[in-house]
C-alpha cells in the first residue's frame, strides 16, 4: 500500500459552477458528478483506503477538489493559498479536517504573497517533491513549501508548468522509478532519469492517475493509458470523470492521500 489513509469533500449542487479555464466543455451534470464521486470513493474503498468524507460546501464550486487547499504527507501537512480569490476561504474549511490526523507541530500554511495549489506539488521517491511553478503556484509559494519540506528531510525541485493548469496535469508518478508523461513534459529534461511512460496523443487527460500500491485508478476510456500501464505492470481500475474534466479536474485532485 502506498497510503491508507484518504480524505475527500462531497460536491456541492453548486459545482456546475466550478472554474474552466481549460477545458471547455460545457458545464457538469450535477447528479451524475454526485455519481462519480460516489464511484470514486466506493473504488478507494474497494482498494482497501479508508475515506474520510467531508460535506459539501455550498458556497464553494470548486471545494471537491481537495487536493489545492492543502498538501498531506505521512508526517507533516501544508494548507496552501490558492491563487483563485474563490477558493481562499476553502483554507480553513479544510483545516479542521487535516488538524483530526496531524498534531499543531506537524501543520504549516502558506502564506501571500506565496501561492501553491496541491495539483502542482508531486512527491515521488527518495524525499524528492517536485513543484510546478504554475498560474496557479508562484516561486514565493515554492519558497515557502521548500523551507517547511526541508524540515523533514526533503527536496524540492521547481518545474516550470507553460500548457497545462497544474504539473499533476501533464504527469504523475506511478513508482518504481516510472513517470507518465503527457504534452509538454514527454522527453523532458527535468524528468530526463526517471523511466517514462509517454501518454498517446488525444489521451492526455489520463496522465492524471492514481497508484494506490494495490492497482492504478485511471479515468475510464482511454484504452492507450490503459494498456501502456497494463504493459508497465499495473493493475488498472477506471473510474468515470466525465463531469469533472469539465471544470479543469482530475483523479488527484480529489482526494488527499497519506499514511
Amino acid at each position: 500500500m502506498l497510503f491508507t489513509k484518504a480524505i475527500v469533500r462531497t460536491p456541492a449542487p453548486s459545482v456546475v459552477n466550478g472554474i474552466d479555464d481549460y477545458a471547455n466543455e460545457g458545464k457538469p451534470n450535477y447528479q451524475l458528478a454526485l455519481k462519480e464521486h460516489q464511484d470514486y470513493v466506493t473504488l478507494l474503498q474497494k482498494l482497501g483506503i479508508t475515506v474520510t468524507t467531508l460535506p459539501p460546501l455550498a458556497d464553494f464550486p470548486d471545494s471537491c477538489f481537495v487536493e489545492d487547499p492543502a498538501v498531506v504527507f505521512d508526517d507533516f501537512a501544508v494548507i496552501t493559498n490558492p491563487a483563485r480569490d474563490t477558493r481562499q476561504k476553502e483554507r480553513e474549511l479544510i483545516k479542521p479536517a487535516i488538524e483530526k490526523f496531524y498534531d499543531d507541530k506537524q501543520i504549516f500554511e502558506i502564506t501571500s504573497p506565496g501561492t501553491l495549489e496541491g495539483g502542482d506539488v508531486m512527491p515521488v521517491d527518495n524525499d524528492l517533491i517536485y513543484v510546478g511553478l504554475s498560474a496557479r503556484t508562484n516561486q514565493a509559494g515554492i519558497d515557502q513549501f521548500s523551507k517547511i519540506a526541508a524540515k523533514f528531510g526533503k527536496t524540492v525541485k521547481a518545474v516550470p508548468v507553460k500548457q497545462v493548469l497544474h504539473l499533476k496535469t501533464g504527469t504523475t508518478y506511478m513508482g518504481n522509478n516510472k513517470l507518465l508523461v503527457s504534452g509538454e513534459y514527454i522527453d523532458s529534461p527535468y524528468f530526463q532519469d526517471f523511466d517514462q511512460l509517454k501518454v498517446p496523443a488525444g489521451e492526455d487527460y489520463a496522465v492524471n492517475c492514481i497508484n494506490t500500491g494495490n492497482g492504478v485508478i485511471m479515468p475510464a476510456g482511454f484504452p492507450g493509458v490503459k494498456r501502456l500501464l497494463e504493459e508497465n505492470g499495473f493493475t488498472t481500475y477506471e473510474a468515470n470523470m466525465s463531469e469533472f474534466s469539465k471544470i479543469d479536474g482530475g483523479l488527484t485532485c480529489l482526494s488527499l492521500r497519506f499514511n
